[in-house]
């Protein structure tokens, strides 16, 4: 059949070709601008298509690996495997790795992102960003017996899970979080595969699942879950009633099930951690898009129990998004400033909080897993980084200390998202573009 060149169909080949070829203004301020505790924020700025700028998937080459600082080196703990996007240690140093993509939409539901040009954009752009694949909807222990850094074993640990992300294990009961709700199945040390269905705990926000990732973490006595759910939206696009419970982190009953809103205006929370000193719980946040190459920071914070953090009426504190009807101005009012910028569009998913193990000059701190921009020309993100920490704050500007995920022009090898440390102290790192583990050790 011939293509369509009616005056419909033009204009909307034209646009989608220039956002594939990433027709976009140059972002004017370097992204160190958006990074720290007090980052810039210009004015906003609006167009008919967002800017749509991506590194293409394209996997590692023989011999390529991702670069850390001198002193550590770099393996692939595992590689084959099916966009893993979450790591969990488990006491006995077996890494279980969350496989997994987003869930299919229940029928009869639309997102407002995916109707239109917009729609068919971004769906384009995704898919070349790696991002369209089913999910395999597993999770897969890893074994390195002998501790040189590649595991002997990858075996199916549990299957048949909804787009399974966080886990938590908690005495002898691992909790994974799922699509649409945690759910828990008994565990014992050592063994490499459950057979036992999982029990659901509690319910989260589901349906349209904008964001779907959903991660978890345990207070230090294990009574309590903490779960991250994002928006279904950039800003509140589908109306305030499809985000109801999202935007938000939840606190669990881990013996009832019973849930309360902790914290909430968090566009797309996603890793967790307790700080070590202050013992104070810290997330990494996604912002919105669609305001210009240089906003709105992504930023890394303290979560305080009741506190509004901005979601969908403003950002940073009390600047205010126009965007969003109708206005709120009381919890504009309310919202909380987070404690520190990332940049604009870098996509920080994984958070882990470093220990003694690690040199010194890394051994205080947090590793952030940047997924990487699509909304910013340049591009931003797709790395590691370093955030040093004292007085259970951040110090200092952030360190890169995993890089080489893009090509020289600008194709993406691999990209991170979670990350954890071991049971050794090396800190791994799930890629799911390059389909790999990647463990960055200290060379002793």
């Amino acid at each position: 059949m011939k293509a369509s060149t009616s005056p419909r169909f033009a204009p909307l080949a034209v646009l989608a070709a220039c956002a594939l070829a990433a027709c976009a203004a140059l972002a004017q301020s370097p992204p160190s601008a958006g990074i720290g505790p007090n980052p810039g924020l210009p004015a906003p700025q609006k167009s008919l298509l967002p800017t749509l700028s991506i590194a293409p998937a394209q996997g590692w080459p023989a011999g390529v690996t991702p670069k850390a600082p001198a002193g550590f080196k770099v393996t692939a703990l595992a590689s084959g495997l099916d966009h893993p996007r979450w790591i969990y240690t488990l006491p006995n140093g077996d890494v279980l790795v969350a496989e997994s993509n987003g869930p299919a939409k229940p029928e009869g539901m639309k997102n407002v992102h995916a109707d239109g040009l917009r729609g068919m954009v971004m769906g384009m752009v995704m898919k070349r960003a790696g991002a369209g694949a089913p999910s395999a909807n597993r999770i897969t222990l890893l074994r390195d017996a002998d501790g040189d850094g590649v595991a002997e074993m990858k075996t199916p640990f549990l299957t048949g899970l909804v787009s399974p992300f966080g886990m938590a294990l908690v005495g002898n009961e691992l909790f994974i979080a799922n699509a649409d709700a945690i759910v828990k199945v008994p565990y014992q040390a050592g063994q490499t595969s459950i057979s036992d269905k999982p029990v659901k705990l509690t319910d989260l926000p589901a349906g349209i699942n904008h964001h779907w990732t959903k991660n978890i973490i345990a207070s230090a006595d294990g009574s309590k879950l903490y779960a991250t759910v994002g928006s279904n939206s950039n800003a509140a696009d589908n109306g305030m009633q499809a985000e109801e419970g999202r935007a938000a982190i939840w606190e669990v009953d881990r013996a009832t099930g019973a849930k309360r809103l902790f914290a909430t205006g968090l566009r797309n929370p996603n890793g967790l951690g307790w700080e070590p000193q202050s013992k104070t719980l810290w997330t990494v946040v996604n912002e919105r898009d669609e305001l210009g190459n240089d906003l709105v920071p992504d930023y890394l914070t303290s979560v305080k129990d009741g506190a509004f953090y901005g979601w969908p009426w403003s950002y940073w504190g009390q600047n205010v998004d126009i965007r969003v009807e109708p206005a709120n101005p009381a919890m504009v009012a309310k919202a909380v400033v987070p404690d520190y910028g990332l940049g604009s569009h870098v996509a920080p998913l994984g958070l882990a909080f470093s220990d003694a193990r690690m040199p010194a000059n890394y051994a205080s701190g947090a590793f952030i897993g940047e997924h990487g921009s699509w909304n910013r020309k340049p591009l931003s993100g797709y790395k590691v980084v370093y955030v040093p920490f004292s007085g259970g704050k951040p110090a200092d500007a952030p360190i890169d200390f995993l890089t080489g995920f893009l090509s020289d022009d600008s194709k993406a090898y691999g990209r991170p998202v979670g990350v954890a440390l071991d049971g050794k102290g090396a800190l791994l790192v799930a890629d799911d573009v390059g389909n790999v583990v990647w463990r960055v050790a200290p060379v002793r």
